[in-house]
């Protein structure tokens, strides 16, 4: 095929593309097949095929006894740790919480997912309602949402003003620097998805039965601001990947990737009595980059649209 032909054929795709987002229905039974065609794909993921099921649970259920270890040294070593998981709307934060929790002990593990202030936690430092959820000597937590709603939902929604979220971003790196000094082994996870995988895991929500409860309505507004959101993690990871506190970005198109990734995040960071190394294994760089690292693709990809 002739350049032109290929460029003419590249233009179809993408006016068709453009034209599926823009009349995309959440109440349409039917998801557009579009859309179907480009969700794994999208956000430049990198794999064409999700994990196969059964590499997937034989991976899992040997990292999550590599997890019950590292709790069992935590517990014996009054050691604390916490993890923070951020990321856009339905890219599987919950089911990356869930399957680390499923084997370890509740009396030390635990899960945080704060619903919204009441009157007199708004009336206190931000940062107080969470305090109290941090881990004693021990204990491990992980939270679902945490702090940074002030860096993302909040000022995308209208929930906090910009001065607010300007004195966040200016107050949280010191706030983590005092939790790591503390001694607690402290991560930041940031999981995101593609616009079509978005789409189609929020038609999922609204139209599976047993999905139906997740979807809020700050999920329906949240549907057009895909690209204020891009926005607010950009500011976000720039005021924030630090040295002392890094974050980690994982790709979560795939989910059953996601959450293994996730699990070597927390354990390729810490050693532990009958560690094996050979299960444990890397990060994969696909799917897996620094907050630095992440900001600086954003980046570029802006470079690239500003002078294509």
């Amino acid at each position: 095929m002739s350049k032109s032909k290929d460029d003419k054929a590249d233009k179809k795709a993408a006016d068709a593309r453009l034209r599926a987002l823009e009349t995309f229905d959440l109440e349409n039974p039917e998801f557009p097949p579009e859309l179907e065609k480009l969700a794994l794909a999208s956000g430049g993921y990198p794999y064409d095929e999700k994990l196969k099921r059964k590499v997937y649970e034989d991976q899992l259920i040997k990292l999550q006894l590599e997890l019950l270890k590292l709790q069992t040294h935590t517990s014996e070593a009054g050691e604390r740790i916490v993890v923070l998981f951020e990321g856009r709307d339905t890219s599987g934060k919950g089911g990356c919480i869930s399957r680390i929790l499923s084997r370890l002990n509740p009396r030390h593990t635990r899960s945080v997912a704060l619903s919204k202030p009441t009157e007199a936690e708004r009336g206190q430092w931000y940062f107080q309602r969470y305090i109290a959820h941090l881990p004693t000597r021990g204990n491990i937590v992980l939270f679902d949402r945490s702090w940074y709603n002030r860096a993302g939902v909040e000022p995308v929604m209208g929930f906090c003003t910009p001065e607010q979220t300007a004195s966040f971003l200016r107050d949280a790196p010191a706030f983590e620097e005092l939790l790591v000094r503390d001694g607690i082994h402290f991560f930041k996870i940031y999981l995101t998805v593609g616009r079509e995988m978005q789409l189609k895991r929020f038609h999922e929500r609204r139209h599976e039965p047993f999905k139906q409860w997740k979807i809020t309505e700050v999920d329906r507004a949240a549907i057009g601001k895909y690209d204020a959101y891009t926005e607010a993690e950009r500011e976000m990871l720039r005021f924030t990947h630090t040295a002392v506190s890094p974050w980690t970005v994982i790709a979560a198109n795939d989910q059953r990737r996601a959450r293994l990734e996730a699990m070597r995040v927390i354990l390729t960071a810490l050693d532990y009595p009958g560690k094996d190394k050979d299960v444990v294994g890397a990060l994969d760089p696909n799917i897996s980059k620094s907050g630095a690292d992440y900001l600086a693709a954003l980046d570029g990809d802006d470079s690239k649209r500003a002078n294509g």
